[in-house]
């Protein structure tokens, strides 16, 4: 089994706003002297934990991100009949397993990353709190954490400085996608029109407004180290394959929700290059400090990301034992071999 896979993907968008800052307008960087698009890796790793393809291929191994957590149990013990003092001191003791809570609340200070079977095992220790009318002991309280089966979690990590023990180191790392060329972000100015107005006392719009967007062809880069992901999932390896089919399925089809209505921002990849090896992995980023210029930039940008790819091993030795491609420009490759190649 190779350690680590990477994947290299080149996605184009129309003018959209995929990730906002805090203006509103898309989020940026500066890159080789130039300013350049980009979207964040949280936006990224949200979207495709959320993603309706992620959800159904890996139903019942998904967690739930909530401070809210310790009010499900408290509200669970009441509705079976447990005193409000003795339902808010249980949901404390168990809520207070996955991170400290705030002062006087059986709310969890930080959003605390609960896996399915951690959130089963403490409603059946509630049944059985229920059922002994007694306080949950230590020990129970230890093995609500002991093991977790949530991919996300496993994939993306947790981390609750409250609760080290809690901790779960990241499986997959995600860079911000940054776009290949410069760009320079514009403004949409716009207007809304009464539909009920006449025009004949006010022939004004009823809404004027702005909205920044810009056209980017991303360069998106993902590292799995797969034999920690097999470990934060228990030695599981037939769900840590199905875990990096979906992963893969939803990077390369995935498309970030800002502005999703406005622009109707949609798009796969254009080009993946996947690479499997135990080789020390390393991001091909810089092939793109000069920025891409001309009229056909997608093949442009996968002649750059070969090339330099090619040049790592030319001065390095192999950085990878195995590659595949899929270039839905020329149209060679073939998506379900991808995924094979990747999973298997």
């Amino acid at each position: 089994m190779s350690k680590f896979i990477q994947l290299h993907l080149l996605t184009s968008y129309a003018p959209s706003n995929l990730n906002r800052d805090d203006l509103g307008r898309p989020k940026t960087a500066r890159m080789g002297g130039s300013e350049r698009l980009r979207v964040s890796s949280q936006s990224l790793k949200r979207n495709w934990r959320c993603s309706d393809l992620f959800e159904q291929a890996l139903a019942g191994h998904i967690g739930t991100r909530s401070k809210r957590f310790g009010e499900q149990l408290r509200l669970q013990l009441t509705t079976k009949g447990v005193s409000d003092k003795k339902a808010i001191e249980w949901a404390s003791a168990i809520a207070g397993q996955f991170g400290k809570l705030k002062k006087d609340s059986v709310e969890i200070e930080q959003l605390a990353h609960i896996s399915p079977t951690e959130q089963q095992a403490a409603f059946a220790l509630l049944d059985k709190l229920v059922a002994e009318d007694r306080a949950p002991t230590t020990g129970e309280l230890e093995l609500l954490t002991s093991t977790t089966t949530a991919v996300d979690i496993a994939m993306f990590g947790r981390m609750l400085a409250s609760s080290p023990e809690f901790n779960i180191e990241a499986a997959c790392q995600v860079a911000h996608a940054i776009s290949v060329h410069s760009v320079a972000v514009e403004d949409d100015y716009f207007t809304a029109v009464d539909d009920l107005n006449d025009g004949l006392d006010d022939r004004g719009a009823s809404h004027i407004g702005e909205s920044g967007f810009a056209a980017a062809l991303f360069y998106s880069y993902i590292c799995i180290d797969k034999e920690l992901l097999v470990e934060n999932l228990a030695g599981d390896l037939e769900l840590a394959n199905k875990a990096i089919a979906a992963l893969v399925e939803a990077a390369v089809k995935v498309s970030p929700k800002g502005k999703q209505n406005s622009f109707a921002s949609r798009a796969y990849a254009s080009f993946v290059l996947a690479e499997k090896g135990n080789q020390q992995p390393r991001s091909l980023s810089v092939a793109f400090l000069k920025p891409v210029f001309g009229d056909d930039q997608a093949v442009e940008a996968i002649r750059k990301l070969q090339e330099q790819a090619a040049n790592f091993d030319r001065v390095y030795g192999p950085c990878a034992d195995s590659r595949i491609e899929l270039n839905a420009v020329t149209g060679e490759g073939n998506f379900n071999e991808l995924v094979a190649f990747i999973a298997d």
